[in-house]
């Protein structure tokens, strides 16, 4: 590996170990084994190292969550017994990445002061949404219903991201979360 690719791994460590808030540029050359002046030659600042190590770890969460969920999904399932077996992967996703939905709910607090990330995050949410609508398998719908789909898949992970970072206990699961939209659907019919 070369410098740039060590420092990003450095970065992912820090992340990790302090937050994005408590992360020094120090920390990230310490944990990379490469110089403090590395970080202004390939990346400018210690932000956009930072960002840099936050975009890979998410598109790497999002690799895992599209294997794991296509290892869950069968041939012949029907679209309930593939959202649930879907959610069960993305629950799961939760246990295994816990310090990354940390490092994301973190992140939130600090967008106003952060312009180039909330750029980048409301850039990189379309892409979300289109990928959360592909792997539920919703694929072929017409683009503006697809994108109102997307935002609820994204509303959806995002609250029961919540629930499971605060209690995992008592957090939604996949068969839950599947009954309550059927009684939400009920109601609203």
């Amino acid at each position: 590996m070369g410098n740039r690719e060590d420092l990003i791994d450095g970065a992912a460590r820090s992340l990790y170990d302090k937050g994005y808030s408590r992360t020094t540029a120090r920390d990230i050359a310490s944990a990379s084994g490469v110089s403090l002046a590395a970080i202004g030659y390939h990346f400018g600042t210690k932000e956009a190292l930072l960002h840099a190590a936050l975009y890979r770890e998410m598109e790497r969460w999002g690799d895992d969550l599209a294997t794991a969920a296509a290892k869950k999904i069968e041939p012949g399932m029907s679209s309930t017994e593939r959202f649930e077996a879907i959610w069960t992967g993305v629950i799961e996703s939760f246990t295994a990445h816990r310090r990354l939905w940390m490092l994301q709910f973190e992140l939130l607090g600090h967008l106003d002061s952060l312009p180039e990330l909330r750029k980048n995050l409301v850039a990189s949410t379309a892409d979300a949404r289109e990928g959360l609508v592909e792997l539920f398998g919703d694929a072929g719908i017409e683009p503006g219903r697809a994108h109102t789909l997307g935002a609820l898949y994204q509303a959806l992970l995002l609250g029961v991201a919540e629930q499971w970072l605060v209690d995992p206990d008592h957090a939604m699961s996949a068969e839950e979360l599947l009954t309550a939209l059927r009684a939400l659907s009920s109601h609203l019919a």
